[in-house]
């Protein structure tokens, strides 16, 4: 059965993940944590399907105010066909020169992280992501396929893979042609990328919250309304306590 394929080479990748990048995630996590207890941001970006573990990480029940999701619709789609559609984004997330005029609205300096997300590592908008933030002493962990970055063509000007930019690169573990399951045609089925890269973002939301915790940092955590206790206005208060430090720090370079 082609399901129970998936779901053994999808058990076999997040097992290779915990066990082959276990090290570097704790790494990881350690330096996000010490960016949001000296309230620092962990920014988190991707474009396409790579967005989907930016949304994940928050506002997501069980995560914490200290994230920062990055979202431009244009990197985004919400239609296949016609505006802001699939192809669209392909485009603009090749192009040279865009991903600067997104940024640029952000404030990013040396006491903060980013967190890029990009399966095949090689579109502009990731690159680019990271070289702005790298150019203002921001700390970069990617999270990518690193065998797609050594078998495929580089086709940014720089020459330069996503991973390559990065001060700690996770590898998604994911083969380039990103498929699972063989149904007897060229092309596989059923992609894996976006399971392991959900799967890794929850991993550092985990590593984080507990050294955060274990240092008695406060946790202002977005959590389900169904967990007894829970007061009704409580992600309310969330999403004022995000608000409230999102606005304190605007534009521009940050004294501390």
């Amino acid at each position: 059965m082609s399901a129970e394929r998936y779901y053994q080479h999808i058990s076999d990748l997040l097992a290779r993940i915990h066990t082959m990048q276990g090290a570097a995630i704790e790494r990881a996590g350690a330096r996000l944590a010490d960016v949001i207890a000296a309230g620092g941001r962990a920014y988190l970006f991707g474009s396409g399907h790579s967005v989907i573990p930016v949304m994940d990480v928050f506002p997501r029940y069980g995560s914490f105010v200290g994230f920062y999701p990055l979202y431009d619709p244009r990197l985004m789609w919400s239609n296949v066909v016609g505006p802001n559609g699939a192809r669209e984004l392909l485009w603009i997330e090749r192009r040279e020169g865009y991903i600067e005029q997104f940024l640029q609205s952000y404030p990013m300096d040396a006491g903060d992280a980013l967190i890029v997300f990009s399966h095949g590592g090689l579109n502009a908008a990731p690159i680019e992501a990271a070289q702005y933030a790298k150019a203002r002493g921001t700390y970069v962990i990617s999270v990518s396929s690193l065998e797609n970055a050594k078998a495929a063509a580089r086709s940014h000007s720089s020459g330069a893979a996503l991973s390559d930019l990065a001060d700690i690169a996770l590898d998604n573990g994911v083969a380039p042609e990103d498929a699972q399951v063989d149904v007897g045609r060229p092309e596989k089925v059923a992609a894996g990328s976006t399971v392991a890269s959900v799967f890794i973002a929850m991993s550092l939301v985990a590593e984080v919250g507990a050294r955060l915790a274990a240092r008695d940092h406060p946790l202002t955590t977005f959590v389900s309304p169904n967990v007894p206790g829970v007061a009704k206005d409580h992600n309310l208060r969330v999403f004022d306590e995000y608000a409230r430090r999102w606005f304190a720090r605007g534009p521009g370079p940050v004294v501390r």
